[in-house]
């Protein structure tokens, strides 16, 4: 995008489409924050979807390792992979959608404020190897989901 006034075109993926085409002119001017509306939107889903996975994996891994948030961190930097990646290959998604999508959804269901919880926890009680595992396993799988979420999405292009 060249940062310029509403009307000028601008080139996204393949496409060139006009400046501000993210979402109908009438409803930039009208209604600006709805934006915010769909972030908000998006994250109670992502946390809600968070909070389920809270509830569930313990039951089938146990509680001794924090679960819950290590497969949350990975499959969220996953999705984040292949929804970044569609978004920047095809180029011609509304900039609601993705803020809905990333921003709302993705945002609401990782976090690494758990993930930092969780460190401190494993820490506290005296598991300094498990902590230093998690911590390491944590970056380096999700680092990994998100390359791998845009191989995925290159090589479905």
């Amino acid at each position: 995008m060249d940062g310029g006034p509403v009307g000028r075109n601008r080139k996204v993926g393949a496409k060139t489409v006009p400046d501000g085409a993210e979402q109908p002119r009438a409803l930039q001017k009208v209604w600006p924050p709805m934006g915010y509306v769909l972030v908000f939107l998006g994250g109670g889903l992502g946390a809600t979807l968070r909070h389920g996975i809270n509830m569930v994996t313990p039951r089938f891994l146990g509680s001794g390792f924090p679960w819950s948030t290590f497969l949350i961190n990975i499959s969220g930097s996953l999705i984040m992979g292949l929804v970044a990646g569609w978004f920047a290959f095809r180029g011609d998604a509304p900039q609601h959608l993705r803020l809905f999508f990333t921003t709302g959804i993705l945002g609401g269901y990782t976090t690494f404020s758990a993930f930092s919880l969780d460190t401190a926890l494993l820490y506290e009680r005296g598991d300094v190897g498990l902590a230093a595992a998690y911590v390491l396993g944590s970056v380096a799988l999700s680092i990994a989901g998100l390359f791998a979420g845009f191989w995925i999405v290159r090589s479905l292009m």
